[in-house]
């Protein structure tokens, strides 16, 4: 019922929507995401949906229930990428959601309940520097501030959408209230070695951890590399560096917790001038959130002492916080049922990346499903998931799917 060589030539089409780069970049509102939104329109049409997309572009595609009032199910994921990614990420989600509905409609089967395929719009929020701005849209939680958030070029989110078309002032229209929705099912490759290390294909997940994004500046005083003698400098890059080995220090001594310093700014950026000004991002993951806040609140501690004693100026601003959520016991219960039945262990896990079920999880139940990918390796041209994964996770959704559809998972 599965056609996974169907699946996987249709990531690596959607993969040649790209701009020129090692791996796959995708940003959110481009020619190429819109490349890539008429490559999948076409494939949910081929399977007999009806396609939409909505006042925040996400693309819907709609199977039809027994009942069109009925609440409906969700399943997919998002099309957009980080930079240089890989192929795997989200787009197994939307194209194996597809294949999921292709399998009930070549097999007759009607639903007690509605199906819609979501292709969500800006998940990984690598153009805005902010995320999952679809499915906060159809959550309502998505506010009319965060629509004047603009990318690195000056361009803002409700400008992007102009460009493509939609209203941005009709975003709230977007919104699905709690008892339209029956749930939010999505599979995804792991981004991690846990199931290759335990040798399965794939993985429950139970939660996904919180998380706090920061960007730090350390200001010193910028002056002549050659005549200024080196205890008498205000270095900040030197500042910053201490901070970081820090960082990474005291997230050793708290396990499970995952900190990260991913981008880093130094200005005036010349070998010959000692740098006046820093400025990099702190990622803080955790799903023990008193853990993760004493962390911050050690580490900001800790970097204001090193900027005093080598006369710096440090400041710091919350630019994301998303808290952890848990998924619905019920579909957690449902797909280990499921991975029973076709003989693979029952593992749950915790998600420390973030995902669009979280932004669902506000108005309805969610469940996930985590596929192997070779050597854990994610956000990078190497992700790979094998062909028989790509099969037993897009099998395992659709009896996933099948149990909730037919009797709402009793």
């Amino acid at each position: 019922m599965i056609n996974a060589h169907r699946i996987l030539e249709r990531i690596e089409l959607l993969a040649t929507c790209s701009k020129l780069s090692k791996g796959v970049t995708r940003l959110s509102f481009t020619k190429e995401s819109m490349d890539a939104e008429n490559l999948v329109i076409d494939w949910m049409q081929q399977a007999g949906l009806s396609v939409r997309k909505d006042e925040m572009n996400n693309i819907i595609g709609r199977y039809e229930g027994r009942d069109p009032d009925a609440p409906v199910l969700m399943i997919g994921s998002h099309l957009d990428s980080v930079i240089d990614a890989g192929k795997f990420d989200g787009i197994l989600g939307v194209i194996a959601a597809i294949e999921v509905v292709q399998a009930l409609i070549n097999s007759k089967v009607v639903s007690e309940f509605p199906i819609e395929v979501i292709s969500f719009c800006d998940e990984e929020g690598t153009r805005f520097h902010t995320t999952f701005l679809g499915s906060k849209a159809i959550a309502g939680t998505l506010k009319e501030e965060d629509l004047q958030m603009q990318d690195d070029a000056g361009i803002s989110i409700a400008s992007a959408l102009n460009d493509v078309g939609i209203d941005p002032t009709n975003f709230r229209a977007a919104t699905r209230s709690k008892k339209d929705l029956l749930g939010y099912l999505e599979l995804h490759i792991e981004q991690g070695p846990v199931l290759q290390e335990k040798q399965l294909p794939c993985g429950i997940v139970s939660g996904f951890a919180s998380a706090s994004r920061h960007i730090l500046h350390v200001e010193g005083r910028a002056e002549h590399a050659g005549t200024v003698p080196l205890t008498s400098r205000k270095d900040a890059l030197v500042g910053a560096a201490e901070a970081i080995l820090f960082i990474e220090k005291n997230a050793k001594r708290n396990n499970g917790l995952m900190a990260t310093v991913g981008k880093l700014v130094v200005e005036p950026g010349a070998s010959n001038v000692i740098p006046g000004f820093v400025s990099f991002t702190l990622d803080v993951r955790d799903i023990i959130e008193s853990r993760k806040l004493r962390f911050l609140q050690e580490v900001f501690e800790k970097i204001q002492e090193i900027c005093h004693d080598r006369k710096l100026v440090f400041q710091y601003e919350r630019i994301l916080e998303i808290p952890s959520v848990m998924c619905s016991k019920r579909y957690v219960a449902l797909l280990e049922e499921v991975f029973k039945e076709n003989d693979i262990p029952a593992l749950e896990m915790i998600s420390g990346a973030g995902h669009d079920a979280i932004a669902m999880s506000d108005i309805t139940e969610v469940g996930m499903i985590f596929v192997r990918c070779k050597d854990g390796i994610s956000h990078h041209p190497d992700e790979h998931v094998s062909l028989e994964d790509i099969e037993m996770g897009t099998r395992l959704l659709l009896e996933s799917v099948l149990k909730i559809v037919m009797n709402e998972g009793v």
